[in-house]
């Protein structure tokens, strides 16, 4: 069985004992936290729409952390204009624990 959730404008597959890193959420590590299910298949039946929002995604946050860091550098040709940064995406990593339906 898996599902499709919903988290931070994106969409994420999960199954049962998956860790996911999903945008950063304001929860303490060790809380457990619902996502909005988008999808669902078990077999050889799938729900979507409204069959689906009866569904649960339950999850355990396992970790609150950043990527590793993108360099982003921007310059303009031939007129000596460089400027170079640095960014970290913060994320939250999520062990799915259920898919309920």
């Amino acid at each position: 069985m898996y599902a499709i959730i919903e988290n931070g404008g994106k969409q994420y597959k999960v199954s049962e004992g998956d860790v996911v890193r999903v945008e950063k959420l304001n929860r303490n590590v060790g809380e457990e936290v619902t996502f909005n299910v988008v999808m669902v298949a078990d077999g050889e039946t799938v729900r979507v729409g409204e069959e689906a929002r009866s569904a649960k995604v339950t999850a355990k946050v396992e970790a609150q952390d950043k990527y590793r860091k993108i360099i982003v550098f921007k310059y303009k040709a031939k007129k000596n204009e460089r400027k170079k940064q640095g960014h970290r995406q913060p994320f939250t990593a999520v062990k799915i624990e259920s898919i309920t339906l």
